[in-house]
């Protein structure tokens, strides 16, 4: 009997695999680090076939943990980073560069290396960039590919494919070129709620009038909760499975996320359109869901068919939150790697100082977190961080007072992101976290008491993979719909009031927060 699933997370740091039973709970997992190829802060690549061997590894060990057969797999389901890969008129990998023995053909989802194509591409003014927040991010594929075509015309020359690293995999495993509609609208400015989602006058406009052809896209695109196909016998054999388990739709993984801590409401629109999903890594994305399009300046979309059928998605996010922490660790002489166990040390160290010292702690460090760019609600990813009040305090408890408050930062920061969607229409009355960030009992603390807001929280280890497993499910037949698998496969949760009384005390930090980012508008202009 096929009753289980397999869901798979490529993540910025690493390929995890789970197995995922018909009600949604995560039997095992399994995980492989994937290599990335950084030069500065501007760019970084992956090697696909090293982030398909890495998944395999995963897929056969969480199997062999869970103690199943093959034949007891329906489906599989992929999410991934919004990462680029390229791939030339032979399938063969279209290598940006070579090094160690690994061919880097992926554009690494946080790389930035188009910053000026995107800044020329916002600066058309097209209409179709309302449905992008009025500016497209670099970390779009648009602009990256504007860039490819610019500054490696040799590479355009001989491409074949141009993957979203979701769409990657589910091609990398059934041999369909089959897109999802998740990552065309979200990542590639495909407008699923037209006739036809491309728009030719946008690509003319820009230089990418051979895009479609170039990148082997399709004109429509295959929604979440639907097959691809089955695996090929070279991908299950690779896997671990056999050809009669189903492909799924491949899922940005933050979506992913937002249906594993939203699905269980799936069914209930009225009750969706008041729920945030807040999806917690390296970055942050905030996702919300409607039935009608909500527009704004920064706000990624509003997405139609993105996930939910009929229902319109809405993204902002910060593009280093967890990030910013790990880069502060590796800053500071008592920092050291950015270990789990390392940040937890560091975590116990803050709980004990702020209970000695009281709420005035470390309260004169004053930190802006846009280390990497500003994703809402400026939309500049040319934007720096800053931290103000430093000391020559070079201490262990020096390094704890600055992840404290950079803590606060990104708290404060994603209070100015939900303001910023209330003034376009969405009206969020409770947050759903999910993602490395439920780890951290400091964000977990400040994310309601800075925005005022109830904090709900899956008692699962990973939302993310059921979400990903919900998605398998439905296209796997094991339930009828997306939305039924959603709400058959929910985990039970649990949730946090946020403290009024420390929300008060919030109010102060945010006051100088702002004035933080007015001074350094000012300093810009000088």
């Amino acid at each position: 009997m096929r009753d289980h699933l397999i869901a798979v997370d490529v993540g910025t740091g690493s390929a995890r695999a789970g197995v995922v039973d018909r009600q949604g709970r995560l039997l095992c997992r399994r995980e492989h680090p994937i290599g990335m190829r950084q030069i500065g802060d501007h760019i970084a690549e992956y090697d696909s076939e090293q982030i398909w061997s890495a998944t395999c590894m995963a897929v056969r060990e969480a199997l062999a943990a869970a103690d199943l057969p093959a034949e007891r797999i329906a489906a599989l389901a992929f999410d991934a980073t919004c990462s680029l890969v390229l791939r030339d008129t032979r399938d063969e990998p279209l290598a940006l560069a070579r090094e160690s023995g690994a061919t880097f053909d992926t554009i690494a989802w946080l790389d930035h290396r188009a910053s000026r194509e995107a800044a020329e591409i916002s600066a058309t003014r097209h209409p179709l960039l309302a449905y992008a927040g009025e500016a497209i991010s670099p970390e779009m594929q648009i602009p990256k590919l504007m860039w490819l075509k610019r500054n490696r015309p040799d590479l355009w020359a001989i491409s074949g494919h141009f993957f979203d690293l979701a769409d990657f995999m589910s091609w990398r495993a059934t041999g369909s070129t089959g897109r999802s509609l998740c990552t065309l609208t979200s990542k590639w400015n495909f407008l699923a709620h037209e006739k036809s989602g491309w728009s030719p006058d946008f690509l003319d406009r820009i230089g990418l009038g051979d895009l479609l052809a170039r990148g082997g896209l399709p004109q429509q695109g295959v929604a979440v909760g639907k097959a691809v196909g089955p695996l090929t016998d070279k991908a299950a054999t690779e896997l671990g499975l056999n050809t009669h388990v189903v492909v799924a739709a491949g899922m940005v993984d933050a979506y992913a996320g937002a249906l594993g801590v939203l699905g269980s409401i799936a069914d209930q629109p009225d009750a969706l359109e008041k729920r945030i999903a807040l999806i917690g890594g390296t970055s942050s994305c905030l996702i919300s869901f409607a039935a009608a399009p909500h527009f704004g300046k920064s706000l990624w979309g509003p997405f139609f068919n993105a996930v939910f059928p009929s229902q319109w998605l809405v993204e902002a996010g910060q593009s280093a939150t967890g990030g910013l922490l790990n880069h502060l660790l590796q800053l500071h002489a008592e920092g050291g790697e950015p270990t789990p166990s390392r940040h937890r040390q560091v975590i116990e160290r803050v709980q004990a100082l702020r209970q000695a010292e009281g709420p005035d702690f470390a309260a004169r460090l004053l930190i802006l977190p846009d280390f990497h760019g500003n994703r809402s609600p400026f939309a500049d990813p040319n934007l720096t961080g800053a931290i103000s009040g430093l000391t020559l305090d070079s201490s262990f408890d020096g390094l704890c007072r600055i992840y404290w408050r950079a803590c606060v930062a990104i708290a404060l920061a994603l209070r100015q992101i939900l303001e910023a969607m209330e003034g376009s229409g969405i009206r969020p009355e409770r947050l759903h976290l999910t993602g490395g960030h439920v780890k951290n009992p400091l964000l977990v603390e400040l994310y309601g008491d800075v925005t005022g807001r109830e904090l709900v929280i899956p008692d699962t280890d990973d939302a993310v993979l059921v979400g990903t497993a919900m998605n398998a499910a439905a296209a796997g037949g094991l339930y009828p719909s997306l939305a039924s698998a959603g709400v058959g496969m929910a985990a039970p949760s649990h949730s946090r009031q946020p403290d009024a009384a420390k929300h008060a005390l919030y109010e102060r930090d945010y006051r100088r927060f702002l004035a933080m980012q007015r001074h350094r508008a000012e300093l810009d202009t000088l």
